[in-house]
């Protein structure tokens, strides 16, 4: 009996201050406030009893459903149709100019609009504190429910009768109906105006932000709803940019391979900032540079891998006491990979930094800064040039000198480079070449002649499909054999079905790799394209993208039978999927923007 195929039943909505994750219930199954990183307030999507509930359904048992977004935006249509009508329920966090600032309040707009009929509707509303520890007591109001001893005030505006929803009571819908979940500072205004003036001036910033992408003649769909995930993982009052908004949903069942990943990754925020710099999108970088210039302020010695969203240093990992999604135990919070070392981050953030001092389009009032950070961040790659390390996938019980490390050792040195020829900076540019070439040195000494392909680090035969960033970092040159060979050596030992790709195959601390990172298949496509094997890509691409959710949404990491698994939406593959695509575009010659 074959099983089936199992995908991330939901969408996500934000505001760049929260984010919150709307099954095809209607049920809010992940919600954490007031930061990313916090306690959820809605957490079933890791514990069904403890985590609290926040649905909107059909009174009848029998009844289907269907998810969409507004078309360009983050609002989030949940329809759904049974034997006595139908209605839709518009999720919405609230985005806005106001005062020439954005309005992003700790708010979830739920308009519950009549389409047909008189549907009989439930409407439950459990929220939970300190991951699902605290049950709150409840206290009502005229038009609100109040829930107690959740850290700030948190509370429920409506029109809805407040005793059927404490009592989890059918009603009939026969007008359409509003529910306001505020953390903090309460609604205090006219519920319908706001929630439908919310709605829609929301609705008006996405596509406004929308429209005003580059976008290239093939996969926009693809590209505008990563496009709009990957805003949604920045948070905007630090600038930092989380990796995912979930922590343990497992690698794979049963793989115990379940990490906490709303932290701030160097390595991530890389390549997220060279999406947004594709589609033309320049604040994203100028937000991030604070988060950065902060915390190198703050640096001492070297830089962590990774940091909370608020440049916090100890994110200490611990385990809490929840089922777990689908019964996968441990439940992680934080993250230990924060005590290893990985030397890639230095070039990361020269790389990322980049073209803040040297892209003609941006009026960066801070260039002078690159005096104080260019030169300390060289001075770290040089100190740890040959240095080993815990590598890009944060193997725990192993440090070798990884390729990947090297390459951006060398990507660093470039990048430092390009930024002192703005400045005229002679001293920087010597220096920046010369650990350039030094580390162009040590890449080649990693190379394997005999397989005539870079091995995951230096004396390992292990392939890593980090490596293919030797060809998509322009390391390789695209018209030489040696890019050429170096693709068809990783794709002979690491290429799955449909164009999956697995990051390694070689035991690690937690046994071999049951699931492909998806990335890594959007990197082999963009290499693909690279060197000319533009049909290739295009037809990898198009095998790919039918592993999305049905939103359009990507996992970490894909099974070969199609099933998502790993945290969700990861930024990674959507990044993987718009740089690929642009790669593609620009083969195909066209660029006509639009």
């Amino acid at each position: 009996m074959n099983m089936p195929v199992h995908k991330y039943n939901m969408g996500i909505i934000g505001n760049c201050s929260y984010l919150a994750y709307i099954d095809s219930k209607a049920d809010v199954k992940w919600m954490c406030l007031p930061r990313f990183d916090s306690s959820f307030l809605f957490g079933s999507l890791l514990d069904e009893e403890k985590g609290g509930h926040f649905s909107i359904v059909p009174a009848a048992e029998d009844y289907t459903s269907r998810q969409y977004y507004v078309p360009n935006t983050n609002v989030l249509c949940t329809e759904f149709t049974a034997a006595d009508g139908s209605f839709v329920v518009k999720d919405c966090a609230p985005r806005m100019t106001i005062h020439e600032r954005q309005f992003r309040p700790l708010m979830l707009v739920r308009k519950i609009e009549l389409l047909h009929g008189d549907p009989a509707i439930r409407v439950t509303c459990d929220p939970r504190g300190n991951y699902g520890q605290i049950v709150p007591e409840t206290t009502t109001g005229s038009n609100h429910i109040r829930y107690m001893n959740l850290g700030q005030q948190v509370r429920i505006t409506t029109d809805i009768s407040l005793t059927y929803i404490l009592n989890k009571q059918s009603f009939l819908l026969d007008q359409d109906r509003y529910v306001v979940l505020t953390y903090g500072e309460p609604l205090e205004a006219p519920l319908k105006e706001t929630c439908e003036e919310f709605l829609r001036k929301t609705i008006q910033h996405w596509q406004l932000w929308i429209k005003s992408c580059y976008l290239p003649d093939i996969y926009q769909d693809e590209i505008i709803r990563s496009a709009l995930v990957l805003k949604l993982h920045q948070y905007e009052d630090t600038g930092g940019i989380i990796a995912s908004g979930t922590t343990s949903l497992p690698e794979f069942h049963d793989s115990t391979r379940n990490w906490d990943y709303r932290f701030c990754w160097f390595r991530d925020a890389h390549y997220t900032l060279r999406a947004f710099n594709q589609i033309g999108h320049f604040e994203e970088l100028e937000k991030y540079f604070d988060f950065v210039h902060n915390i190198l302020t703050n640096a001492g010695a070297s830089l962590q891998p990774l940091y909370s969203i608020a440049g916090e240093k100890d994110l200490e990992e611990i385990t809490i006491d929840l089922n777990g999604y689908l019964g996968n135990k441990p439940v992680r919070i934080g993250n230990k990979a924060y005590v290893q070392v990985q030397h890639d981050v230095y070039g990361q953030v020269l790389v990322s930094l980049l073209p803040l001092y040297t892209d003609k389009r941006l009026t960066f009032m801070r260039k002078n800064s690159y005096r104080s950070i260019v030169p300390w961040l060289l001075d770290q790659i040089e100190r740890t040039l040959t240095m080993p390390d815990s590598g890009l996938w944060e193997f725990r019980n192993q440090v070798q000198v990884h390729t990947y490390t090297l390459l951006f050792h060398w990507a660093g040195a470039k990048a430092a480079y390009k930024i002192g020829a703005v400045f005229n900076d002679m001293a920087l540019m010597r220096k920046a070449q010369d650990i350039a070439t030094a580390a162009n040195k040590l890449l080649e000494q990693a190379y394997d002649k005999e397989r005539k392909v870079y091995p995951q680090a230096i004396g390992t035969p292990n392939l890593d499909a980090s490596t293919l960033s030797m060809v998509t970092m322009n390391y390789l040159d695209h018209n030489s054999p040696r890019a050429r060979d170096h693709i068809a050596a990783l794709e002979k030992e690491l290429l799955a079905d449909h164009g999956l790709f697995y990051r390694y195959k070689h035991y690690d601390d937690f046994g071999f790799p049951e699931t492909t990172f998806l990335v890594c298949a959007f990197w082999y496509v963009d290499a693909l394209a690279c060197v000319g094997r533009t049909d290739d890509a295009i037809r990898n691409l198009d095998k790919l993208l039918g592993f999305s959710n049905h939103l359009g949404i990507f996992s970490e990491d894909v099974h070969v039978d199609g099933s998502q698994w790993g945290n969700f939406p990861q930024t990674y593959s959507h990044v993987g999927l718009i740089n690929a695509a642009f790669r593609i575009a620009r083969k195909v010659d066209k660029v006509d923007f639009l």
